[in-house]
């Protein structure tokens, strides 16, 4: 390997690569230092716009709030229960045609 690294996280990167050839620590080491990507968008790394939660610190608050949207989405898959309709509206109007990506997988 070959590297002249420039910044202090790119030699961050490297020190990690060098600590360990475990792939799963390289990623959570990864993630830490350039951020999750932006799953909608053309960026391939960087922070998106979470305004309320850090991904890494409050990682078990967002775990439970993951399980929480399965649970409701289990319960009514279109979100057509009247109880319902504003959380609709406001996920269409954020996501709209990008839900599609879901019956990718």
């Amino acid at each position: 390997m070959f590297a002249d690294p420039q910044t202090s996280e790119s030699r961050q990167r490297l020190e990690a690569f060098v600590k360990t050839n475990d792939g799963f620590e390289l990623a959570e080491i990864d993630f830490a230092l350039r951020g999750p990507g932006d799953l909608f968008g053309t960026r391939q790394h960087g922070l998106p716009p979470m305004y309320i939660a850090d991904l890494v610190r409050d990682q078990r608050l967002l775990q439970e709030a993951r399980h929480d949207a399965q649970s409701l989405v289990a319960l009514d898959p279109g979100l057509a229960c009247a109880d319902h309709a504003q959380l609709r509206k406001k996920v269409l109007a954020r996501y709209g045609q990008a839900l599609d990506l879901g019956d990718v997988g």
